[in-house]
């Protein structure tokens, strides 16, 4: 029974290393659409986006079938409760990188982003290409040193967010109110997809090395 136990665990984390690669994908094509308006990239994200979300739900299926059958405790207990909760963290940011899509498909022909802050969201979006790749690195891995690394990568985000909202409220800015929301929807939608890597790098670190600090939530 312990040896199938064992099994079940595996395949609950091969699971998540399955799903975060499908995100990896799912952001990099939403943002290359976003960026190049290009609405066959925009309607694979999509797609990709239903993959996930399947997935993940026959994830959490499997997770609570594993706590209601085989109970159990201490480091095995936390790994599954973990696992529901990575799973419910890469469902979002699957859907976030639809929001994205969305966009670019919503304004195609049309680039969604004036010409001003193209470089800003060019910038942005490789950021969380590169996040959703060190996740699924990490979560293949366990290579702790990687969820620093996206902490700092998340940094980086979250400073071009705020360079978005300055742009958008200075006198300066010349875009339409379609132009305001567009900038301040989609510069959310990449800010909110790099905390949510950085919120499941900090539960993988809690499993690793039995710390947690509150203080520190995503």
């Amino acid at each position: 029974m312990r040896d199938v136990f064992q099994q079940e665990l595996a395949e609950v984390q091969q699971r998540i290393v399955d799903i975060s690669r499908l995100v990896a994908i799912s952001i990099d094509k939403a943002t290359r659409a976003f960026n190049e308006s290009d609405v066959s990239l925009a309607e694979e994200a999509i797609t990709e986006d239903e993959k996930i979300d399947e997935l993940s739900v026959q994830l959490d299926e499997l997770a609570i079938t594993i706590l209601a059958r085989q109970q159990p405790v201490a480091r095995d207990l936390r790994i599954v409760v973990s696992a529901l909760r990575i799973s419910a963290s890469l469902e979002r940011m699957g859907d976030l990188a639809t929001h994205i899509a969305q966009l670019a498909r919503y304004r195609f022909p049309d680039k969604v982003i004036p010409k001003s802050l193209r470089g800003t969201f060019a910038e942005m979006g490789a950021l969380d290409v590169v996040i959703a790749n060190m996740l699924t690195e990490l979560l293949t891995t366990q290579d702790l040193q990687l969820a620093e690394t996206i902490r700092n990568e998340d940094d980086k985000v979250d400073a071009l967010h705020v360079s978005v909202f300055e742009a958008v409220l200075g006198e300066t800015w010349k875009g339409l109110a379609a132009d305001t929301v567009d900038a301040t929807l989609a510069s959310r939608y990449h800010e909110r997809f790099a905390d949510h890597a950085v919120s499941i790098a900090k539960k993988v670190q809690y499993l690793g090395t039995g710390a947690w600090h509150p203080d520190d939530n995503a």
